[in-house]
């Protein structure tokens, strides 16, 4: 009988474990509203996954890794797009660039982001194909579904946690009129400042979580982290939306963002 149904009546959770126990072998696809994927298995184990049509070479997954530079991703894209990643994986380890090992634990932990993703999705259709398989030219990995269903069971319980305090991104945020801690002393890590840098009632949470790149789940976490701190709280948008002229937090260098991060506390101490 074919494994499929809707993630209403059977959870993704539900869902790895089936495959787990089966020890089945072929490709699950996913259609929730807004987004598709597929997750491969071989002999239950996972192989391979993917979100929609984004990018996920073997170049993607090593520049988002930053295992490799922004320029050798370029010259990738612009003189390797021909090449698979098979071969493109060879000529890396070849060149001394990245070993076998740094490849494989890149490409296991994409997958591992991905399927984490997929435990939030509680609506949509999902079918099994026995009978397809990822493609041939990408680099399979191999992984227990265990620990996998275990983290992801633990994700999913926070994402209920994170729904009911923040159970819509089409809010805005400002910072409160008296945060209730010594701007001088909080410790944010660079993503967190990211999303502080864009903190204004003309931008919801939606339109932050965009610029910024992140999905729901690590969006939320961070507005959640904030609004437990008392560093801001939840409006509604007023205005028009000020996302596309705010400038974003893209350095990696010390010194400048240690400038950012003395502005931003001296814009929200003068709030």
């Amino acid at each position: 009988m074919a494994l499929r149904g809707n993630l209403r009546d059977i959870s993704f959770t539900q869902i790895l474990n089936l495959v787990n126990l089966a020890h089945k072998t072929g490709t699950l696809i996913l259609e929730s509203p807004g987004e598709t994927a597929q997750v491969s298995f071989r002999e239950g184990k996972l192989t391979f996954a993917q979100v929609g049509n984004e990018s996920n070479n073997l170049a993607s997954v090593l520049n988002k890794t930053k295992k490799i530079s922004a320029a050798q991703y370029r010259a990738i894209v612009q003189h390797g797009s021909n090449i698979s990643d098979k071969e493109l994986g060879l000529m890396l380890i070849n060149a001394g660039i990245i070993s076998k090992d740094e490849i494989l634990l890149s490409l296991q932990q994409n997958c591992t982001d991905i399927v984490h993703r997929m435990f939030t999705w509680v609506e949509g259709l999902f079918r099994f194909e026995n009978d397809m398989l990822p493609p041939e030219d990408r680099i399979n990995v191999r992984l227990d579904l265990e620990n996998l269903i275990i983290e992801g069971s633990r994700q999913l319980r926070e994402w209920e946690l994170l729904q009911d305090e923040i159970p819509s991104l089409e809010m805005a945020l400002k910072f409160t009129d008296r945060p209730g801690a010594d701007m001088k002393k909080i410790n944010l890590s660079v993503e967190e400042w990211r999303v502080v840098s864009y903190i204004t009632p003309k931008n919801t949470m939606q339109q932050i979580a965009s610029v910024t790149k992140m999905n729901d789940i690590e969006v939320r976490r961070i507005i959640f982290g904030l609004l437990q701190a008392g560093l801001v709280e939840i409006v509604r948008p007023s205005g028009q939306p000020a996302v596309g002229v705010i400038h974003s937090f893209p350095t990696e260098h010390k010194e400048e963002q240690l400038s950012l991060v003395n502005r931003l506390i001296n814009r929200i101490r003068s709030l």
